[in-house]
């Protein structure tokens, strides 16, 4: 389906045009229609579907111009997805009156109150940022006729979920809800329930949320050799653009400095980080300044880098859901991606739960695993450890 077929603004398809987009991603076809229709809607699909323009597209649509007040509120988990969801709103509304705006911590709060008195349709906030606002600042929120809760897992996981009942106690009067998720936890469900009302659900996805267009490469390492690994990848693969992952910022810091010897156009992004310093260092990646970019998973949810071919696990993630959230930033829109991922044998268990639930079809650099001898000899020590346990 294209978005010519859609009865949208002239204004929105010239900026469409500008952005490249002709046809609807199976999300955006699935749900757009709805949405301007009025209907509720939960939007369940893969990271790199094209949730944003799911709901961007036909949020402009909606609001009136004429009315300088908020009309579509939306709230997203980090401060670097809402300012990637007001910059793709304002490529969206290019070429209208529509103004979208981004409030989230870190930013100068008269900025943001002279932007909101100026006259804003669409407004992307975090949670936490729009309660400091909602009670020191009069913000009047009687003409938002759109409610929107993006990367819902994330906001729950993220413990969101009493500020976001908050807000949405604030919103007293009729009004459409969209909720859109990567996974749906019982805890997303919930929500679902309680704020949606008689909901369209398009449920794209059911046991995996790994783009089809991405290529999962794993290799069996020693925790010693981690680095060598990833040195001889490096000079073996041909990588437009990568995102390397660790589990904390201090192996971060020890790998960006071994990388920073060997290599030039590499940087490091953490949750640790000045919002100045984030959004300078986003920004350089997504021109193509930075080459390799070594993240925590401040990096791994929502974010859009459309030239990353390949994502990188230095450590194993911490969960299926960061694993999927990782990977996700390769392999976008259809786009061909690969994301290996190092481990070690004590992670070897979980790498064979990830396959079957995700039901990747992995590629293994190296040796494959035996997992059936890996799972005999857990369970070999793990008697060994409750004998002795009952001996002693």
């Amino acid at each position: 389906m294209k978005f010519t077929d859609l009865d949208l603004h002239p204004q929105i398809l010239k900026g469409l045009k500008d952005m490249s987009h002709e046809d609807l991603t199976p999300i955006q076809e699935a749900t757009i229609p709805h949405i301007l229709a009025g209907k509720d809607v939960m939007g369940l699909a893969e990271t790199g579907s094209g949730k944003t323009g799911a709901c961007g597209i036909p949020l402009v649509q909606i609001c009136d111009s004429k009315v300088r007040e908020i009309q579509a509120l939306i709230l997203v988990p980090t401060r670097e997805l809402a300012q990637q969801y007001v910059s793709e709103i304002a490529n969206i509304a290019r070429y209208t009156n529509i103004a979208p705006f981004a409030m989230f911590g870190g930013f100068d709060m008269d900025i943001q109150r002279a932007k909101l008195k100026d006259g804003v349709q669409i407004l992307v906030a975090t949670p936490g940022r729009l309660i400091d606002y909602l009670w020191n600042n009069a913000m009047p929120l009687d003409q938002v006729r759109t409610m929107v809760l993006d990367e819902a897992d994330e906001m729950l996981k993220m413990g969101f979920v009493e500020n976001v009942d908050f807000i949405m106690s604030c919103l007293m009067h009729e009004h459409q809800t969209l909720m859109f998720s990567a996974t749906m936890p019982k805890e997303v469900e919930r929500l679902s329930k309680s704020y949606l009302k008689d909901p369209i659900r398009s449920e794209l996805i059911k046991g995996q949320s790994a783009p089809q267009s991405l290529n999962h490469h794993f290799q069996v390492i020693r925790h010693s050799d981690r680095l060598k690994m990833l040195e001889e990848y490096l000079k073996e693969e041909e990588i437009g653009q990568a995102i390397i992952f660790c589990n904390s910022r201090a192996n971060g810091s020890r790998l960006i400095r071994e990388l920073k010897r060997m290599l030039p156009s590499v940087d490091y992004i953490h949750g640790g980080l000045e919002q100045s310093q984030r959004t300078t260092i986003f920004n350089k990646f997504r021109r193509k300044e930075i080459h390799l970019l070594v993240a925590t998973d401040v990096a791994g949810r929502g974010l859009d880098f459309s030239h990353v071919t390949h994502v990188i696990n230095y450590e194993f993630p911490n969960s299926s859901e960061s694993y999927t959230h990782r990977t996700g930033r390769a392999g976008r829109m259809g786009r061909e991606g690969t994301a290996l991922t190092f481990a070690t044998d004590r992670d070897l268990i979980t790498v064979k739960r990830l396959i079957k639930n995700k039901e990747l079809t992995p590629t293994w650099r190296g040796q494959k695993p035996n997992f059936d001898k890996v799972s005999n000899h857990q369970s070999t020590q793990r008697n060994r450890r409750n004998r002795k346990s009952r001996n002693s």
